[in-house]
C-alpha cells in the first residue's frame, strides 16, 4: 500500500518567483525613501564649496542691515527709551562731538597700544612654548599640568595680586592682557602641531632631518597657518580684556570712557566706543591675515 505523508509537499517554485511578492512590496518603499533623501542642488547650502560673487556681496550688506533695521525700528519707534537704546543718529552725532571735542583719538591710541603690546607678549612666549609641548612628549608632560589648571582660572582673581606685584601703571594694564590670551595661545598652537600628518614628519626623516631640522624646517613651517589664525582668533579676546585692564586706576582709553559713560547713563557714548572697537578688531583681523597670506603663501587661500 501508498503511504500519505500527513504534510502536503511544497510545489518547486524558483526562489525568485517564490519572493517576488516581497520585492513588489519593498520596491515602492525603497523608492519612496530615495525620493526622500534627495534634496536639489543649491547654491547658498553648497557644503564647502564657492558661492558667486554676487551672492558674496549681498550676504554680509544683508547680514549688516538686519540688526541696523531691527535697532532703527525700536529706538525710533519709540518701543525702547532712548536711555537703554538711543538712536543710531544719536549714536553717530554723540561720536563726532566724542572726536572734536573730547580727543576720543587719545583714548582709542592708548587702548591699541594696551592690546597689542599685551597681545606681542603673549605671542613671543605661547608660539616657542606651543611649538616644544606639541613636538616633544616630554615638555607636554612637563606643562601642560600648570597650562591645564591655569587655563581655567579667572583672570579678573588675579587682578588684586597683579596690582601688587606690577603697581597701577601701564605694566598692569600690559600684564592682564597677556595673562588672558597666552594660555588660549599655547593650548591652540599645541593642537595645530599635533595635526600635523606623520607621514610628513616621517618623510623628513627619511630625507636625512635631524630634530632640530625638522623642528625649524617642516613643523613650524606646517603650523605656522594655523598659528597665525589662533592670533586672529585671540586678538578678540584681548580687546575683550582691555575693559578689565582699564579698571585698574586708568585715565584714558576706550574700556575707561565706557565705564565712565556708564557711570553717567550715557549710553550713547557707551555705544559709540563699542563700536570704535568693533571696527578696530575688524581692522586688526584684517592685517593679521594679510601678513599670514604673505608669510605663508604656500597656503591655499580658501582655507584661511
Amino acid at each position: 500500500m501508498t503511504e500519505f505523508s500527513s504534510t502536503e509537499a511544497e510545489p518547486a517554485v524558483p526562489n525568485d518567483k517564490r519572493f517576488s511578492h516581497e520585492g513588489a512590496t519593498t520596491a515602492p518603499i525603497q523608492k519612496s525613501a530615495k525620493k526622500r533623501l534627495r534634496l536639489r542642488p543649491s547654491t547658498f547650502w553648497s557644503v564647502r564649496q564657492g558661492i558667486p560673487t554676487w551672492l558674496k556681496i549681498l550676504m554680509p550688506i544683508i547680514g549688516i542691515s538686519v540688526p541696523l533695521i531691527a535697532w532703527s525700528i525700536l529706538s525710533y519707534g519709540g518701543f525702547v527709551k532712548d536711555i537703554f537704546l538711543p538712536a543710531p543718529t544719536t549714536v553717530i552725532s554723540t561720536g563726532i562731538e566724542l572726536f572734536t571735542e573730547d580727543e576720543l583719538i587719545k583714548d582709542i591710541v592708548a587702548s591699541a597700544s594696551r592690546v597689542l603690546g599685551g597681545f606681542a607678549l603673549a605671542g613671543l612666549v605661547s608660539v616657542p612654548i606651543g611649538l616644544l609641548m606639541g613636538t616633544f612628549e616630554s615638555i607636554a608632560s612637563l606643562l601642560n599640568p600648570f597650562v591645564s589648571a591655569v587655563r581655567y582660572m579667572p583672570v579678573a582673581a588675579f587682578v588684586p595680586l597683579i596690582v601688587i606685584w606690577a603697581g597701577i601703571d601701564e605694566t598692569a594694564k600690559f600684564l592682564i592682557v597677556f595673562l588672558g590670551i597666552v594660555l588660549y595661545n599655547i593650548a591652540m598652537i599645541v593642537d595645530a602641531v599635533r595635526a600635523i600628518p606623520d607621514e610628513l614628519l616621517n618623510a623628513a626623516y627619511t630625507l636625512g632631518s635631524n630634530r632640530l631640522v625638522l623642528l625649524f624646517k617642516v613643523i613650524f613651517p606646517a603650523a605656522l597657518p594655523s598659528i597665525m589664525n589662533t592670533m586672529r582668533v585671540n586678538i578678540a579676546g584681548a580687546w575683550n580684556f582691555l575693559i578689565l585692564a582699564e579698571l585698574i586706576a586708568a585715565e584714558q582709553g576706550l574700556g575707561f570712557r565706557i565705564i565712565r559713560s556708564q557711570r553717567y547713563l550715557q549710553t550713547d557714548r557707551v555705544l559709540f566706543c563699542i563700536l570704535i572697537i568693533g571696527l578696530i578688531g575688524l581692522l586688526t583681523d584684517f592685517l593679521l591675515k594679510q601678513l599670514g597670506m604673505f608669510l605663508t603663501p604656500w597656503y591655499e587661500q580658501g582655507e584661511r
